[in-house]
């Protein structure tokens, strides 16, 4: 045991290490490179451009400060607790190589909790890479994606962490989400009409989720999703951005449909969640299918998020090669998540996000959970520089209910 945890701590130091350098490979690229004047603040800390007009990369880094204080309120409040963090930690590589169609993205997580927990699966390293894809504008509206980065699943997490009109997502994202995995997409969009446009997404990836080295231990993921809006695009693509402060002078309204179907998942979340091993070493598997429906208006400082998710198994009871329970299941459900703000000002707003989670509870054997939050945010510089601020009580069935006070500073370069 001691000579695996000086072997997995080596790995780390090595990763780090590979990380410094990778970050003073890339910063003497301007060594060879026309630099630009510095971007205006949020844009990023530099540009660089080929002196060839070959390749382009803006760097770009952002940080999150989180507090947090916790209360058990079940009869009054009890048991407090509270924690500060680097809530995440990025830097981000974007631009384009040898030609304006071909372009890319590299995304680092430096904090703890993006870093996340280091496994077998993983090569026992820490999962630093968020995004590596390649976009290739081959044909017309056609777009291929190759590489890591968010599948198209529920807007809510398609929308940047840095980009939200609350502290955080809701519950039915973090307990229903697709978030990231390898593979390819293809994305294209079309015009009905001089205002309504119709985007679609297909993707094709491994199935276990992000940074893992262990190959595909079950089948292939399939997800497809469509965007329509009827009244044509949002400012500043806000359809995936949180908040109307661009203050939308004409409605903007945006609907998605997104299917996932991952044959033979081997985890209890689709790609997310524990692993289903057996008692051979090997893993269960079972078809896992996810729907979800969302929705987002704006208007004049006035918005609306609406989404709906439901996760079902072919089997959800994991089973060893004898037929015998192993005790993890798919968690199967469903959920509601509806989210509004207003802007009292062009930099102050007051939002408002009912959650309710459904579980199958013959299967999972966990009752509803129903959170309601209220939140207030003060953007100095739009999404780019913002402190925000929330309070949400969880009504739990069946365990004890909560009430959080979280506040954020989110600052973007």
């Amino acid at each position: 045991m001691l000579i695996g945890y000086l072997q997995r701590q080596k790995l780390i130091l090595m990763n780090y290490k590979s990380l410094s350098i990778i970050v003073c490979m890339i910063a003497s690229l301007g060594i060879n490179a026309q630099q630009t004047n510095a971007p205006k603040f949020g844009k990023g800390l530099f540009n660089l451009i080929g002196k060839d007009s070959t390749f382009s990369m803006n760097i770009s880094a952002r940080m999150q400060f989180l507090t947090t204080s916790q209360w058990d309120a079940d009869n009054g409040l009890s048991n407090p607790t509270s924690s500060a963090l680097v809530r995440r930690s990025r830097l981000k590589f974007s631009g384009f190589a040898y030609s304006p169609k071909l372009t890319y993205k590299l995304e680092l997580g430096l904090s703890n909790r993006d870093i996340g927990k280091a496994s077998s699966f993983t090569n026992d390293a820490p999962k630093y890479i968020l995004d590596a894809v390649v976009k290739w504008n081959f044909s017309g509206n056609m777009v291929l994606w190759l590489g890591q980065t968010k599948l198209p699943g529920n807007r809510e997490r398609v929308i940047s962490s840095g980009d939200l009109q609350q502290v955080d997502r809701s519950l039915l994202n973090s307990k229903f989400n697709i978030d990231r995995d390898m593979g390819v997409q293809l994305r294209h969009h079309f015009k009905l009409s001089d205002t309504f446009i119709v985007k679609e997404a297909i993707a094709i990836s491994q199935g276990e989720g992000r940074n893992v080295t262990t190959g595909n231990l079950g089948g292939h993921q399939y997800t497809a999703r469509v965007d329509f809006l009827p009244f044509g695009e949002f400012a500043s693509k806000g359809d995936y951005r949180g908040s109307d402060l661009k203050f939308e002078a004409n409605p903007k309204f945006a609907f998605g449909v997104t299917y996932d179907f991952n044959n033979d998942a081997v985890k209890t979340r689709s790609n997310l969640g524990s692993y289903m091993e057996n008692n051979t070493g090997g893993f269960y598997a079972t078809d896992i299918s996810t729907l979800f429906l969302d929705a987002m208006y704006k208007y004049k400082g006035f918005s609306f998020m609406g989404e709906y998710a439901n996760r079902d198994a072919a089997d959800p009871y994991a089973k060893n090669e004898d037929g015998s329970l192993t005790g993890r299941k798919v968690e199967v459900g469903s959920s509601l998540n509806l989210q509004t703000g207003y802007l009292l000002s062009k930099t102050v707003e007051l939002s408002g996000r009912y959650t309710n989670i459904s579980w199958d509870k013959s299967i999972t054997g966990k009752g509803a959970e129903n959170q309601y939050t209220l939140g207030l945010s003060k953007y100095i510089v739009g999404h780019k520089l913002k402190v925000q601020t929330d309070v949400s009580y969880t009504d739990i069935g069946f365990k004890t209910n909560q009430l959080l006070y979280r506040v954020q500073v989110d600052i973007h370069f």
